[in-house]
């Protein structure tokens, strides 16, 4: 992959690849989330990720969004548990307009009271919207179960109470203990050149003063086991099993979405979706996931079913993860897996909004973007023997926690 990337002199960088295209795509990625919080400040990035639109010095949150609204783009942002991002996309030819944008928002945003005030309701509303739909409650519940006692397990969104008590000296203070220059990518997929890109940001985001981080996040070690049964009133049960997995750096990560793939991927004939869905009708929600994060990860198998197929579920999908754990896949077998992998993340890329975003977490992360060709044989080194190895050693049962809503 040929991209352009460069560093600001107060540590900010930035990666940009160039398309033709009429369509741009412009983030600034933070490394910073709900983990990085004070066990009172719960709540609080996501917090900002909302109030850091509603005013700055110069524009009133109407003018805000009509910066990029009024010439047909779109503006957004988004909280994960390491991660927080402000992107957009719009006509190539604005791209002055929106680096001048996200340089307002980020430096010179105040949090008008008024506004920090309308936008509490607006979370809290979010917060008991979310409590009323079990499939997604269960996966922050789920986290809170296997980081039991950590920063990483608590939910982004916050609590309601602590929510209400959220001030703009809160804010500020969590700002400049997080947003460090050297903990930002402003990444970039469009029609502009690299050239031209890096003096646009240089011009709007270098009177930013250095900021370095000068902390390192509380890592995770690890938590026993836990199985955990809720009553709720639905007319499905829920559930989730799954437990920790490897960090981002781990060398045998490419392995477990791989593995993952096959386990309960993206595709429709992945191993777990053939046995519940397809071949016995039990099932019509069902998936697994790997997340990594910087010290840990997770691995998790959520499904819903009918309270009378439960058990029957857990028992094909413990099934299935022992034949992974005993037997080595065939040739055609992986075979198969990969090119459907490979197909995936290259049909992902042709998403560019989903491309600048990889752009910017992965130059967070790594300081650079591996090309696909170097994906494709990461992912063509990978032996059955390696792949029942991981499977062993990530899906082991006596590792392996459980949440239940029934």
């Amino acid at each position: 992959m040929e991209y352009f990337s460069a560093q600001l002199p107060n540590g900010i960088r930035l990666v940009h690849q160039s398309i033709d295209s009429p369509v741009a795509h412009c983030g600034v990625v933070i490394n910073t989330g709900s983990r990085d919080e004070q066990s009172s400040e719960q709540g609080l990035a996501h917090f900002i990720e909302h109030t850091i639109f509603k005013g700055t010095k110069k524009r009133k949150s109407f003018h805000i969004l009509s910066r990029l609204e009024d010439i047909g783009g779109e503006l957004n942002a988004y909280t994960t548990k390491e991660e927080t991002a402000i992107h957009a996309s719009f006509l190539s030819e604005y791209y002055q307009r929106t680096i001048e944008l996200f340089s307002d928002i980020l430096i010179h945003s105040t949090f008008p009271e008024s506004e920090l005030r309308k936008e509490k309701d607006v979370i809290i509303d979010e917060i008991n919207s979310y409590n009323d739909s079990p499939s997604e409650l269960i996966f922050d519940e789920f986290e809170e179960l296997i980081f039991e006692g950590h920063a990483i397990g608590r939910n982004i969104l916050g609590t309601p109470e602590l929510v209400k008590s959220f001030s703009r000296e809160d804010i500020q203070r969590f700002m400049l203990r997080n947003y460090n220059t050297d903990q930002i990518v402003i990444c970039s997929v469009g029609k502009i050149t690299g050239k031209r890109f890096y003096q646009l940001v240089n011009r709007y985001f270098s009177a930013l003063p250095q900021n370095t981080r000068s902390f390192s996040r509380d890592k995770f070690t690890s938590n026993a086991a836990k199985i955990k049964t809720v009553e709720k009133d639905t007319f499905q049960s829920h559930c989730i099993l799954g437990g920790l997995a490897y960090d981002v750096l781990h060398e045998n990560r490419i392995g477990l979405v791989l593995l993952n793939s096959i386990l309960a991927g993206q595709s429709g004939n992945s191993r777990l979706n053939l046995a519940l869905r397809e071949r016995n009708g039990i099932a019509y929600n069902l998936e697994s996931a790997y997340a990594a994060y910087s010290d840990t990860g997770t691995i998790t198998i959520y499904f819903g079913t009918d309270k009378v197929n439960m058990g029957k579920a857990l028992s094909l999908i413990k099934k299935e993860i022992r034949i992974l754990q005993e037997k080595l896949l065939g040739g055609l077998q992986i075979g198969k897996a990969k090119r459907q992998l490979i197909g995936q993340l290259a049909m992902s890329q042709e998403n560019h909004e989903d491309l600048m975003l990889t752009l910017g977490k992965s130059f967070l992360i790594y300081n650079k973007m591996d090309g696909l060709d170097v994906i494709y044989q990461k992912i063509e080194a990978i032996t059955p023997a390696l792949l029942r190895d991981i499977a062993n050693e990530i899906l082991d049962f006596e590792k392996l926690s459980m949440l239940i809503y029934k």
